[in-house]
Formats: C-alpha cells, sequence, structure tokens
C-alpha cells in the first residue's frame, strides 16, 4: 500500500436536506459535488462528505468529553488544516457568526501536540472539529 494519504469518505444523517446543504455550501464554503433528493455530497478540504436525508432521533443524547478544560462532543468529525488555512476559515465563521461550541483557541499551548482547534455543529447536530498545527509532526506526538 502507498504512503501517500487517501481521501476519506464520511457520510453523515441531516434531518433537513436543504437547510444542511446551505449550511455546508454557504456558509462552510464547500464545493458541491453530486446529489439526489436524499443525499448531497461535497468536497470536504479534499475528502467525500456525503449528508443523507434521515429522521432525527430524539432518544440520542449528547455525549461530552473533558479535553484540555473544555467540554468536547462526542462523537465529531473534521479535518486537520494548515495554520494559514485555519486562521482564514476560522475568521469567514467568526464573521458568518457560527455558534461555537469551543471558539478558535490553541489547545495544549507550549505542549507536545499544540494545535489550534475550534468546534461547532452543523443544523442537524453533526459536531464537527477543525484544527491545525504549526508541525505536522505533532500530529500523534505523545
Amino acid at each position: 500500500m502507498s504512503n501517500q494519504l487517501r481521501p476519506f469518505h464520511l457520510a453523515i444523517p441531516v434531518d433537513n436536506l436543504e437547510h444542511c446543504r446551505k449550511f455546508y455550501r454557504d456558509v462552510l464554503e464547500l464545493p458541491e459535488g453530486r446529489s439526489s433528493d436524499h443525499w448531497v455530497d461535497f468536497d470536504f478540504f479534499g475528502h467525500q462528505l456525503v449528508i443523507h436525508l434521515k429522521e432525527k432521533n430524539p432518544k440520542v443524547k449528547e455525549i461530552i468529553n473533558p479535553v484540555d478544560g473544555k467540554d468536547v462532543p462526542i462523537p465529531h468529525f473534521g479535518v486537520v488544516l494548515d495554520m494559514k488555512t485555519f486562521r482564514i476559515f476560522s475568521e469567514k465563521l467568526i464573521q458568518k457568526n457560527i455558534t461555537f461550541i469551543i471558539a478558535p483557541y490553541i489547545r495544549f499551548e507550549g505542549q507536545v501536540g499544540e494545535q489550534a482547534t475550534m468546534f461547532f455543529k452543523d443544523p442537524a447536530g453533526n459536531a464537527l472539529e477543525f484544527k491545525a498545527f504549526e508541525d505536522l509532526t505533532q500530529l500523534f506526538a505523545k
């Protein structure tokens, strides 16, 4: 197998396809790919993210995990960006009045694994995390 990083494919449920489509396309500014009346795929920073229409399950309880003094939602997904892209992207989100679960900040400052991070939810309640490292070799550092 090649060492080349391959794009991932992630399919997530949404309870309002059009509302979430607008969020991913217009707020996050992700290019839209193929679609049907039940799903839409997006170019998620070079990866394939697909939103699928599914009824909301009111029985699902939110789970949080404390990390660095903050309540991190579980599950969540996202992508590791370079620091410049993270700064530009986070500024755009601030300008668009995104409601952050955890506003952009530097986590583990001065420690192994120092990173910029932010958390927010899409309109269907899916938690997203975007992060960045000045030194990408710190991604899996202990």
